[in-house]
């Protein structure tokens, strides 16, 4: 079971911050970007905070900025994954989610790589899927041939095909997942069976992108299927979530939007056969805190300074205290929200500011938990752990 609290909260860590020129304060420590204590020390502070999960960003190319001058932005990024896998012995309770890119990389590879973290965290892993058109990334693999972009868009056919290849990721990601049954193995030392051979499956999954046989070569995670989180910005993104995520990740702009958006993912969770509650819908927040709304927006204001494109985002961004923010959760949550999924601008600034100054807030409120009641990424939201379907079959 889940807590009882309103809101689940969770943090989206990338670099410095989601603000370009985080890494250019005073405070900041570029050289430590790359080096294990930073991830330890910003996954542990959110554990202190009693969020339900980290999510680490991922790419194939140099920045995320992929416009403009890049001249004044971090270049680089580690394996989310094996960060995730270095970080997991060092927290005991809080959900670890790396993120895959679809085009680029392999289900088979990534469903052992998230079943391995699974068992190294004791079933807090969870997935983030996502989808690129960015020409830096498939010219860095060299894989495929790159969409032409118009004004920055790819063209509405390789939409459609990006995101039937993210949903075909996902259901073999699954599949592998299941296809070891529980119990599959035996470890019987006098007869030498490791296995029961009738409780592994074959996949013989075949698409356009992709074909696997199967069955996986790593045991059924703890979990049975760690959580898979997806996120979307418009209508056909959102049925994607409300057909294939376990946790949908959403850019709304005001209550209504909220409102709007959660009850189209729900409505497609039901038409697809799940119920409405298999998918929780968090939203994203790129967050800058500070003790007044004067002094954060100063922060942005210096920051923007630094930057040679400024700040934008696909989420909303909110400047001002811990008490105004949760007064925007609560209302958020109210018209329909599980939760959120927070981006902090300076990681270990405004990561603090989350744990140590809205969390308070929100407890106070009764808005969100006291402690740790779960122990696995899927009670944290109060998913069921499912049966595999080659046993249910």
């Amino acid at each position: 079971m889940s807590n009882d609290y309103p809101i689940h909260l969770a943090v989206a860590l990338d670099g410095a911050g989601w603000h370009p020129a985080a890494w250019r304060l005073s405070t900041a420590a570029p050289a430590d970007l790359f080096r294990s204590q930073y991830w330890t020390g910003l996954v542990q502070e959110a554990e202190r905070g009693l969020l339900d999960f980290v999510s680490i960003e991922d790419r194939f190319a140099a920045t995320r900025f992929p416009d403009g001058d890049r001249s004044g932005v971090v270049h680089g990024s580690l394996d989310s994954a094996l960060i995730a896998s270095h970080v997991a012995p060092l927290t005991d309770l809080i959900g670890l989610v790396p993120t895959a890119v679809a085009p680029h990389t392999e289900p088979f590879h990534i469903s052992k790589s998230v079943a391995t973290l699974d068992y190294v965290s004791t079933g807090r892993a969870g997935l983030r899927v996502r989808t690129s058109a960015d020409p830096r990334e498939f010219a860095n693999i060299g894989r495929r041939s790159a969409p032409a972009l118009r004004a920055g868009q790819p063209p509405a056919d390789f939409v459609t095909e990006a995101f039937g290849e993210v949903s075909d990721y996902v259901e073999v990601v699954r599949r592998l997942w299941d296809s070891w049954e529980d119990g599959a193995e035996i470890r019987d030392i006098d007869t030498g069976r490791f296995i029961d051979r009738e409780r592994l499956h074959y996949l013989d999954f075949e698409g356009p992108s992709f074909s696997v046989r199967g069955p996986s070569i790593t045991p059924r995670p703890p979990q049975g299927q760690p959580p898979v989180v997806l996120l979307g910005h418009d209508e056909r993104a959102h049925a994607l979530i409300g057909r294939d995520a376990d946790i949908g990740l959403i850019t709304p702009r005001d209550a209504a939007d909220v409102t709007a958006t959660t009850t189209s993912i729900r409505g497609t969770a039901v038409s697809s056969g799940r119920a409405a509650q298999d998918v929780k819908v968090l939203a994203d927040l790129v967050v800058l805190l500070d003790s007044t709304t004067a002094a954060a927006e100063a922060r942005r204001e210096r920051l923007d300074g630094l930057s040679a494109t400024g700040s934008s985002s696909d989420a909303a961004t909110f400047v001002g205290t811990s008490e105004d923010l949760a007064d925007l959760l609560l209302e958020w949550s109210a018209a329909g929200l599980d939760g959120f999924r927070l981006r902090p601008a300076i990681s270990h600034e405004d990561l603090a500011h989350i744990t140590r100054d809205l969390v308070p807030v929100l407890q106070r409120r009764e808005a969100f938990r006291p402690r740790y009641t779960t122990s696995t990424l899927r009670e944290h939201f109060g998913l069921p752990r499912p049966t595999s379907r080659y046993a249910a079959a």
